[in-house]
């Protein structure tokens, strides 16, 4: 074979191998370039925790994981003795406090009122006998046989009886009147504190039993039977499963224009089917994204965002966490 012939070989197989490459070049342009993004979310469901304001020892859980409550069943009852004793202790003030406020309004008793009465009356009797003293005392002296020094010691006798007469009168008054509106009042005001306090107590009883605020599913239960939870310990954790939405963190270049109100469609793999959504909620995950720079000078960043939709039309069977692709 000629030199000749061995080069025109050389360049055959050289624009062969370029051929190819450039064959392949285009096909994967019009393929991989063209096939469409893939944005993978999940399913998510609201949750909302059952737990108690007051601290103490499981005695019973009526539900376990996976239960269906609706709203107003009774899911767990708590031992809390410390309550029954504070319930024991309000109870007793206010009884205190009603005896003291029925003493205020009933005033003295029919004895102290009867023998305020009997003092006034002794009192009134001796500022009588000490008036007509003084005026026998002061005839006598107006007719020169007795001295001055007698009339002025019966005068003041006489005054001072008179004067016991009036404070005689006034406690007689004051205990046949009762207790001051204000004492009265005052008395009042402590039952009402004291039933304000049972009230109080009464409502942390009424939280150890702990009651479902909607229906849903049991998706975690805590403590075990005769576990201690502290104040505001979760006990369980209920799925309202009919708020249920999707969940996507979508690159902004490939948002498109998307706005709340936009319904797009899922493939949900888990039963090989597609379903409609309706977005809801549009928000920035972060100030920088995990993905690369559209340039690889790195010109600037793209921003990821927290895209949640909820199904258009019910979906049974869906559950939280499964996965689901939007093309």
């Amino acid at each position: 074979m000629s030199a000749k012939s061995q080069h025109n070989n050389i360049l055959l197989a050289i624009l062969g191998f370029v051929t190819v490459v450039v064959v392949v070049a285009i096909i994967g342009f019009f393929t991989l370039d063209k096939s469409p993004d893939e944005i993978q979310g999940e399913v998510e469901v609201t949750e909302y925790r059952v737990s108690s304001k007051v601290p103490g020892r499981i005695l019973e859980l009526r539900f376990k994981e996976g239960d269906y409550v609706k709203a107003g069943d009774t899911l767990a009852i708590l031992d809390a003795p410390e309550l029954r004793a504070k319930v024991q202790q309000a109870q007793s003030a206010e009884a205190a406090a009603a005896a003291v406020s029925a003493k205020a309004e009933h005033g003295a008793r029919v004895q102290q009122i009867q023998g305020a009465y009997q003092v006034w009356q002794q009192a009134m009797a001796g500022a009588e006998i000490a008036k007509k003293s003084y005026d026998r005392v002061q005839r006598l002296f107006n007719e020169g046989v007795m001295t001055a020094q007698k009339r002025d010691e019966a005068y003041a006798q006489y005054k001072a009886m008179e004067a016991q007469e009036k404070a005689a009168k006034s406690q007689y008054e004051l205990a046949k009147a009762g207790a001051r509106q204000e004492d009265k009042a005052a008395a009042q005001a402590q039952v009402s504190r004291a039933r304000g306090a049972i009230a109080e107590v009464k409502t942390y009883i009424n939280e150890t039993v702990q009651v479902a605020q909607m229906e849903g599913e049991v998706a975690n239960v805590y403590p075990k039977v005769g576990e201690l939870v502290g104040t505001g310990s979760p006990i369980m954790s209920i799925a309202v499963m009919n708020d249920m939405w999707g969940t996507f963190n979508v690159r902004e270049d490939q948002l498109k224009g998307m706005k709340i109100g936009d319904e797009v469609t899922a493939f949900s793999p888990a039963f090989n089917k597609n379903f409609r959504l309706k977005v809801y909620s549009i928000k920035d995950q972060g100030t920088y994204a995990v993905w690369k720079a559209t340039k690889s000078t790195g010109q600037y960043d793209l921003k990821t965002f927290e895209v949640k939709a909820r199904p258009v039309d019910k979906f049974d069977g869906l559950r939280p966490g499964m996965s689901l692709i939007i093309k």
